[in-house]
């Protein structure tokens, strides 16, 4: 029984409001802005490549007739605004599975679910296709699988969103605007703050208000990374983040306790972020053309400056190598 005196309890046994709306008026509202970001992935993240070469290993699989098909159906859901976490695997079919849920993926018998010990996280409203497609870059240059976590998106990035957060995400993630947002919700319209926030729901002892998840970390990405490091048998070794996927990283490994994190590697593209943390090993790419980049870096000064802009889609150059740049910063970083 939960204690008198925790505040989210208290909350919790309140009347619901009477300021929900009802899901069918608000989900396709979520839907087309989430749609809309889906569209950016093809810019931001290397979606073509991604789509032709699951297609063409899918193909091979089938004339080989041996039925590990790669499951590619959870990657054409464009709009789904709910989140998942994707195992990335380029050398070994399926190359592709999801979990939907953070509690059956920790305690998963997979040895895949088991044994990756690298993780990603994308930028702003990036779908299940943006977020596979950063995973499959790094999982092609290292030949190890890669876990995506797939940020969910509510109503909260929707009003974020409008209040300028892709252009200014570095500002709103120091204000802690989605929580703040997050909460407001929780508090005032429960069964809309539930949609996009399944992953978050899921994780163990994960607190609520009026059963609506509220985030500890800032967002849901980084709720459900921590929750990952925190539990999981297997330390990661390796974390990556592009754009806001940085900052989420950064927020999510910070109250982590220090055996959690030794020997952690932390690659971020486009977004550097304080190193905060002891025992973590960062290497922070920032494109001397990404301007995107430099309005969210708060003054924090990245390792290596590459002559390229936000994206890491090959096909708009100068575009950065995501899995060249991580490949390379485990090596360390040849120019600073």
């Amino acid at each position: 029984m939960a204690k008198e005196d925790d505040p989210i309890t208290v909350i919790d046994d309140l009347p619901l409001p009477a300021f929900e709306l009802p899901k069918w008026l608000v989900e396709p509202a979520v839907r087309s802005c989430r749609l809309f970001n889906t569209a950016l992935d093809f810019v931001f993240y290397d979606v073509p490549a991604l789509r032709a070469a699951l297609a063409a290993k899918e193909a091979t699989t089938q004339a080989a007739g041996d039925g590990s098909l790669s499951s590619i159906s959870g990657l054409n859901a464009l709009s789904d605004p709910e989140g998942s976490l994707l195992i990335i695997d380029a050398t070994i079919a399926p190359h592709v599975h999801e979990y939907r849920n953070v509690e059956n993926f920790l305690e998963s018998s997979d040895r895949q679910a088991r044994d990756v010990d690298i993780a990603t996280i994308t930028g702003v409203g990036s779908s299940a296709l943006g977020s596979a497609a950063l995973a499959w870059d790094i999982s092609v240059a290292l030949q190890k699988p890669v876990l995506a976590i797939v940020p969910g998106y509510g109503v909260a990035d929707v009003v974020l969103q409008a209040l300028g957060g892709w252009f200014a995400f570095g500002l709103h993630d120091f204000l802690g605007s989605k929580s703040l947002i997050q909460a407001g919700l929780a508090i005032s319209a429960p069964q809309t703050a539930r949609i996009g926030r399944e992953l978050s729901a899921s994780i163990p002892n994960e607190p609520t208000v009026r059963g609506a998840p509220v985030f500890r970390h800032g967002s849901g990405s980084s709720d459900v990374l921590h929750a990952l490091l925190e539990r999981r048998e297997t330390p990661f070794r390796l974390l990556v983040g592009h754009s806001k996927g940085a900052l989420q990283i950064g927020n999510a490994i910070e109250s982590l306790p220090p055996e959690r994190t030794r020997s952690l590697h932390v690659v971020t593209l486009g977004c550097p972020i304080g190193k905060n943390v002891p025992g973590v090993d960062y290497h922070q790419y920032l494109g001397l053309f990404d301007a995107l980049g430099q309005l969210n870096a708060w003054g924090h000064r990245p390792d290596c400056w590459p002559p390229t802009w936000h994206s890491t889609n090959p096909v708009l150059p100068p575009a950065m190598a995501a899995g060249e740049m991580t490949s390379e910063s485990l090596r360390g970083c040849g120019t600073a």
